[in-house]
C-alpha cells in the first residue's frame, strides 16, 4: 500500500461538513449546515476491500467469452445462457453493453442497471470527449465500435459466492444517530447489498439477473455483468470537481482527463466551495462524529458512529484539508448525482476507493 496514510489521522479526527444527509432532509428538519468529523477507524480493512477480493469470480479464460460481437460496424449484444429477455424487464442488451463498457473504460457511469439515464449520458459524453468523438450524448455506432475496439465485447461473467461472502456479518443499519453509535460496524445490510456493491451493479438489477438465487448460500452461481477494473496509463496529477456537470475527474500533468466519476456536489442551499484545495490525507473505513457544538439542531451530545459502507461518509474519506470539506463515498449509490449535498462530494463505494487508491497526498484538488 502506498505511504497515502497521515500518522496523525488516527489520533485527530478530521473535520467534515454536512455530508450525511440529502437537501431534501434538510429543507424538512429546518437543519443548518452539519459539522461532523471523521477519522480512521482501528480496523485492518483496506481502501475498497470488497472489490478488491478476487476469490469467487470463475476461470478468467472460460468466463470472458464476448457476449458482444462487431460486424460490418454493427454491434450485437447476446445473452447468456439462463438469462432472457422477460428476465431484463425493460432493459436492454444494448444499454447494458453501453453501462459494461463505459465501467470497463476510464469513465463511470455510476451504478450498472440496465436502464441509464443522467450518470451514463455523462459518462458518454466523458470517453467521447478523451477519445476525439465530440462534445455529445449521442449513442450511435461508432460510440459502441470505439468503446469494443477500446475494451472488448465481455459484458456478462459468473460468480460464485463463497464461504468468506456469507460468513460476515449482516445486520440492518439502526435508525438515527444514537442507534447507530452502539453498533459494532455499519457494514453491509445483506449479502445482495454488499455482491451488487462488488460488481457495480443495482441491486434489482442483479436479482433479476438471477431470480432463484439464494444470495446467502455458499456455492450460489451467479450471472454478473463484467464490471471495470479499471487501470491508469499515466498517474493522476490532480483532481477537478466540476460543480456544474455533478462531476470529478483525475487528470495526468498535461491536463487529460484520465478518469470521470458521478458525483454528488453540494446544493443550492449548502453549495460546495469554490478554489484549490488539496488532498492532505485518506482514511479507510473512516469513523464519523457527530459534534453539536456549532450546531442549532440535532442532538446535544457526541456521537461516533462506526466504519463501514452504510456509514454516512460511505466506506472511504478522501480529506481536503480545509473547512472539513472531502470527497467520499455514499451508503446510497444510486443516487449519486441525483441527490444534493451540503457542500462535500459524493461518489460511490467503489469509484472513490478506486480514487484514493490512484492518488497521493499534496496532489491539488480545484472546485471549479
Amino acid at each position: 500500500m502506498k505511504s497515502i496514510y497521515i500518522a496523525s489521522l488516527a489520533a485527530s479526527a478530521l473535520a467534515l461538513s454536512a455530508c450525511s444527509f440529502s437537501d431534501a432532509e434538510a429543507e424538512e428538519d429546518g437543519a443548518p449546515k452539519q459539522a461532523a468529523s471523521a477519522e480512521n477507524s482501528s480496523t485492518d480493512e483496506k481502501i475498497g476491500e470488497n472489490f478488491n477480493d478476487k476469490e469467487g469470480y470463475d476461470d478468467e479464460q472460460e468466463a470472458s467469452k464476448p457476449e458482444a460481437t462487431s460486424k460490418d460496424g454493427k454491434l450485437s449484444v447476446s445473452l447468456p445462457e439462463g438469462v432472457t429477455q422477460k428476465m431484463l424487464g425493460e432493459r436492454t442488451t444494448q444499454k447494458i453493453a453501453l453501462q459494461v463498457m463505459l465501467d470497463q473504460s476510464r469513465h463511470s457511469p455510476g451504478v450498472i442497471d440496465g436502464l441509464g439515464g443522467g450518470n451514463t449520458d455523462r459518462a458518454v459524453r466523458y470517453y467521447r470527449m478523451a477519445n476525439d468523438m465530440g462534445d455529445s450524448t449521442k449513442v450511435d455506432d461508432e460510440l459502441m465500435n470505439a468503446l469494443y475496439s477500446d475494451v472488448g465485447g465481455d459484458i456478462f461473467r459468473t460468480y460464485t459466492i463463497t464461504q468468506k461472502d456469507v460468513s460476515r456479518p449482516f445486520e440492518q443499519t439502526p435508525d438515527g444517530f444514537e442507534a447507530m453509535s452502539k453498533v459494532d460496524k455499519l457494514g453491509y445490510q445483506t449479502p445482495l447489498e454488499m455482491l451488487a456493491e462488488r460488481f457495480h451493479m443495482d441491486q434489482d438489477f442483479l436479482a433479476a439477473l438471477n431470480p432463484d438465487a439464494d444470495f446467502g448460500k455458499a456455492g450460489t452461481k451467479l450471472t454478473i455483468v463484467s464490471h471495470g477494473n479499471r487501470s491508469f496509463d499515466s498517474k493522476i496529477a490532480r483532481i477537478e470537481v466540476r460543480k456544474g456537470e455533478a462531476t470529478v475527474v483525475g487528470l495526468d500533468d498535461a491536463g487529460k482527463v484520465l478518469v470521470s466519476y458521478p458525483a454528488t456536489i453540494g446544493s443550492s442551499r449548502f453549495p460546495s466551495p469554490s478554489g484549490k484545495m488539496e488532498v492532505s490525507a485518506l482514511a479507510m473505513a473512516p469513523n464519523y462524529t457527530f459534534d453539536p457544538d456549532s450546531q442549532k439542531w440535532g442532538p446535544d451530545k457526541t456521537f461516533i458512529l462506526p466504519p463501514g459502507p452504510n456509514n454516512p461518509v460511505g466506506g472511504t474519506w478522501i480529506d481536503l484539508g480545509k473547512d472539513g470539506y472531502g470527497i467520499h463515498g455514499s451508503p446510497d449509490p444510486q443516487l449519486i448525482a441525483k441527490t444534493a449535498s451540503h457542500g462535500c462530494v459524493r461518489l460511490t463505494n467503489w469509484d472513490v476507493a478506486e480514487l484514493a487508491n490512484a492518488v497521493n497526498t499534496g496532489i491539488p484538488v480545484e472546485f471549479v
